[in-house]
């Protein structure tokens, strides 16, 4: 896949000082970079209601959300909404007519579905230039592709998310001290994968002397639905490129090989059966408990950050001295229950055709949009567009920093006069997601690429290839309407499969069960939606 360079942190506020005409450090010319000259004694003291991405709950008394409600005289309510069941939440309180003044779309898709039921504002381009622009600019300057994403109908309803390391696509993960113990390399082929995860089922790799292990689970399936080209297991429906069009993944003809390889490796105890409820038992979504609990010797869960094992890379301790990097994530949490596991990333193996892929998030990630009700509040709209613009794309890097991480001084300090490494100092380089504890990182993703040395080790582990992307980027209107149920149809059909329930040739009669309950007029929106923007898609990819 080629992507365009994004730029460093450094070289954005470079970009925006030569736009704006003035230095790094803004002034009251710059609008709404500084938000003591923004706001008037006398402008109304709004009531704002903001979604964002949480890990853990924003305290009522959050310190760096009071310092954001002092600077622009407002009084932000941020919505605890988990993010692992954000969808869910947040639509029991649309239903109740609660409506959120900054509306985090989190799946692109649902753009359009809120838009028609009538729960976002038209954000004006004009003043999206206006007070949010150096969100703009970082989107006009490195990610031009994208920027128009968030139109319906020729008018803005979304700012679009770009998240620039999802060029890595997930990780292929496995246990090497089980590798190591069965004398088996990491599997570049299905043949090889096929005899990796017999003997993770079959040989005692934990040396417990009980049958208790197992191959793979749900995840790593779209690893060996990758080596046929396609991803089936994601929360949405995933389109390919065919000889010039569309199609959906899951129903494509070669989904009914890889099929047969599942159903024998249940049949043979070789998946784990709890694969149909997934890999993770609650909690933070990307953790793999099926793998830390050593059910499992294989997955590609998470991202790469969720697999960073004690000593990958060198990074800054608190004092600004070099030292090997922690554990983090399912490393972690695998150590703390197997301190002698091991684990190694491979390469997504080759299927027949020569194949291979596992499933990458597509670079727009989201979508910020404005509730319908903020719209309603004469300059609301605008002072909201002032703030996220703020606290996402700030043209100071030491203002910018400190919406990301916290307090300079308290809760991070540079590592040196460069301005680049960021040390979070005691005790919060301990804590799980502190910024969400104390009220940080409130914005949007805008299309920064990290220059930081976890990044360069990811750099290193070629995650930047075999990434399988979804090739229709936004919800067509069909697909808002039936999307859910046909990937409801779509994982009771295969989960059936695989697991015995129906014979491998119900795949002929799913694949028409599908398109008569509304596949057929999806996939043709798509390809509408396609025609007139392969040129774009063909620059982007």
């Amino acid at each position: 896949m080629m992507m365009k360079f994004i730029p460093s942190l450094t070289t954005l506020i470079a970009l925006m000082s030569i736009l704006s005409g003035c230095d790094t450090k803004p002034d009251a010319a710059s609008g709404p970079a500084d938000p003591q000259t923004s706001t008037s004694a006398s402008s109304p003291r709004y009531q704002i209601s903001w979604t964002m991405h949480l890990n853990l709950p924003v305290p009522e008394d959050a310190e760096m959300v009071q310092q954001v409600e002092n600077q622009f005289n407002v009084d932000l309510n941020i919505w605890n909404i988990e993010n692992n069941r954000y969808e869910a939440l947040l639509d029991k309180k649309l239903a109740q007519g609660e409506i959120p003044d900054l509306f985090r779309v989190r799946q692109p898709q649902d753009l359009l579905r809120y838009q028609q039921q009538g729960l976002l504002a038209e954000i004006p381009e004009d003043m999206l230039k206006e007070y949010a622009p150096n969100i703009m600019k970082a989107l006009e300057a490195y990610a031009p592709d994208y920027q128009d994403d968030g139109m319906i109908d020729g008018k803005y309803y979304g700012i679009p998310g770009i998240n620039p390391t999802n060029i890595y696509r997930m990780p292929v993960v496995y246990r090497q001290d089980w590798l190591d113990k069965l004398g088996l390399p990491v599997p570049d082929t299905l043949d090889e994968f096929e005899q990796v995860i017999y003997a993770f089922a079959n040989e005692d790799p934990d040396g417990n002397g009980q049958k208790d292990t197992y191959g793979l689970s749900r995840q790593g399936m779209n690893v060996v639905f990758g080596a046929f080209g396609q991803i089936v297991f994601a929360d949405q429906l995933y389109f390919g490129n065919k000889d010039g069009k569309l199609v959906i993944g899951a129903l494509e003809p070669e989904m009914k090989e890889a099929l047969q390889y599942l159903r024998k490796w249940y049949r043979d105890g070789v998946i784990d059966p709890e694969f149909i409820t997934g890999e993770n038992k609650g909690g933070y979504k990307h953790l793999s408990h099926a793998f830390i609990d050593g059910r499992i010797g294989m997955t590609s869960m998470g991202n790469y950050y969720h697999w960073i094992q004690d000593g990958d890379y060198m990074t800054l301790n608190a004092y600004g001295e070099e030292a090997p990097v922690e554990a983090a994530f399912n490393a972690k949490e695998l150590s703390v229950k197997n301190p002698q596991a091991r684990i190694t990333f491979g390469r997504p193996f080759s299927g027949p055709d020569g194949q291979r892929g596992s499933q990458a998030y597509d670079m727009l990630m989201s979508f910020t949009a404005i509730g319908a009700d903020a719209a309603k509040e004469p300059g609301k709209m605008e002072e909201i567009l002032k703030i996220l613009d703020y606290v996402s794309a700030n043209p100071d890097v030491e203002q910018y920093t400190s919406m990301i991480h916290g307090i300079q001084g308290k809760h991070w300090r540079w590592a040196g006069d460069s301005q680049e490494d960021v040390i979070v100092l005691p005790p919060y380089d301990k804590m799980f997601s502190y910024q969400n504890s104390i009220g940080a990182n409130i914005g949007m993703t805008v299309p920064l690429m990290p220059t930081s040395r976890r990044e360069q080790w990811a750099s290193t582990l070629d995650l930047d290839q075999d990434g399988i992307y979804n090739a229709l980027e936004v919800a067509t209107p069909s697909l808002t309407d039936k999307g859910p149920d046909l990937v409801q149809l779509k994982n009771k059909a295969y989960i059936s499969i695989i697991t015995g329930e129906k014979p491998l040739r119900y795949f002929d009669d799913f694949v028409q069960e599908f398109m008569a309950a509304g596949g057929a007029e999806v996939i043709q929106e798509a390809n509408e939606w396609y025609s007139k923007h392969a040129v774009k898609l063909d620059a982007e990819r």
